[in-house]
């Protein structure tokens, strides 16, 4: 099998490509890596130009295929990489420089590589409807009237007006420093979405769908915590503390470390797993066994939909439909939302009312419905 590779940009980013003829082993093993995608357009998978990932992909590969690297340079400069903006070719010279300053300022004030990469994106937009307008002398009006346009003519959805609005925010109010620029600019109202959740029952036949021990534990931890799909994914051995019954969510999201109780029901799901499991997880709780990295988010979000399918549930949910079970079927059983909010590592309380916070004396007494699920006689092991 020979794997072709070559550097692309592709809807204005730089992508390594990976063009072979079908083959299922060689699909399989590039599946478990979160970075590469298949871009149905180019009808290859596409990576981002990163050297270190494009190496994790070739090593995994070894043995299996030949991979044709001569068209391939690469960084070793991560950062270089985030604030190459060269192909953005519809956007003029001068305002090449100030997107460069403000990724610049995002990197030095620490934003994850998430949101690096949105504000990136919705600001490169921006600077190409431009043209030739630099981008530090438009007024509060004309900004107004640029949003006005996303809105009337480009109908751009709510949730997408408030990223945009939000990276050009960060450039006017935080990279120019003009503060409060955009204090009279109203928001769009956002549709309040209510949280997708699974019975009990349901829940049931979900994990009663799962036979691989690995996979079980992992739907099962997602679900005894309410772990988003990341978090899952970057638990360690080491976060698991069976002495005190918790387990640590290290720099989840927004940087923020949290605990989280450990189910009696999981541990014992756990052990079983990392007893049996070969090969035995090293650093990562779940690992993959071809990379020895945390396992991929998006073949955990496939376990689900896979367990899905085969329990018969036609609701249209993912994994992370876990998360907000667990919340709801707490708050049901009379568990102050307060407590919820800490469990979730929600920044606001608002965003726990979706379910519908305080002190954390009496966080260890909260028995994870997932032990409730087996008390009932719902849940076989």
């Amino acid at each position: 099998m020979n794997i072709s590779c070559s550097h692309i940009i592709h809807k204005n980013k730089d992508y390594i490509e990976l063009k072979f003829d079908y083959n299922n082993t060689i699909n399989q093993i590039i599946r478990e890596f979160s970075f590469v995608k298949f871009s149905a357009s180019r009808k290859a998978w596409i990576l981002p130009k990163n050297i270190k990932q494009f190496q994790s992909v070739v090593e995994a590969l070894k043995g299996k295929a030949n991979i044709d690297t001569s068209k391939l340079k690469l960084s070793t400069n991560q950062q270089e990489q985030e604030i190459k903006i060269n192909h953005y070719t519809k956007i003029n010279d001068y305002n090449k420089k100030q997107l460069s300053i403000y990724l610049k300022t995002l990197i030095l004030k620490g934003y994850s590589k998430s949101t690096l990469n949105t504000y990136k994106n919705e600001f490169a937009i921006f600077l190409q409807s431009l043209k030739t307008v630099k981008a530090d002398e438009l007024t509060t009006d004309r900004v107004k009237n640029y949003l006005f346009y996303c809105h009337d003519e480009l109908q751009l959805s709510e949730n997408t007006i408030h990223s945009r609005m939000n990276a050009l925010k960060f450039y006017y109010e935080q990279v120019l420093k003009r503060n409060k620029f955009f204090f009279d600019i109203p928001r769009p109202k956002k549709r309040l979405i209510l949280p997708k959740i699974l019975s009990e029952d349901e829940l049931s036949k979900l994990f009663q769908a799962l036979e691989n021990k690995k996979h079980k534990a992992m739907l099962f931890t997602a679900y005894s915590a309410g772990l988003r799909v990341s978090e899952i994914a970057a638990l360690q051995l080491q976060h698991i503390d069976s002495g005190r019954m918790q387990m640590l969510i290290a720099n989840a999201k927004g940087k923020k470390d949290r605990y989280v109780a450990l189910s009696p029901i999981l541990l014992d799901i756990l052990r079983d797993y990392i007893k049996t499991n070969k090969p035995k997880p090293k650093k990562f709780l779940f690992e993959s066994d071809q990379t020895g990295e945390a396992y991929p988010t998006r073949t955990i979000q496939q376990i689900f939909s896979n367990a899905k399918r085969k329990a018969g549930i036609t609701k249209e949910l993912g994994v992370h439909s876990l998360r907000h079970s667990f919340a709801t079927h707490l708050l049901e059983k009379g568990t102050d939302i307060r407590y919820i909010k800490d469990l979730l590592g929600h920044f606001n309380i608002k965003t726990t009312e979706r379910y519908l916070h305080v002190s954390k004396k009496q966080l260890v007494n909260i028995i994870s419905p997932l032990d409730d699920l087996y008390l009932k006689g719902k849940l076989k092991l």
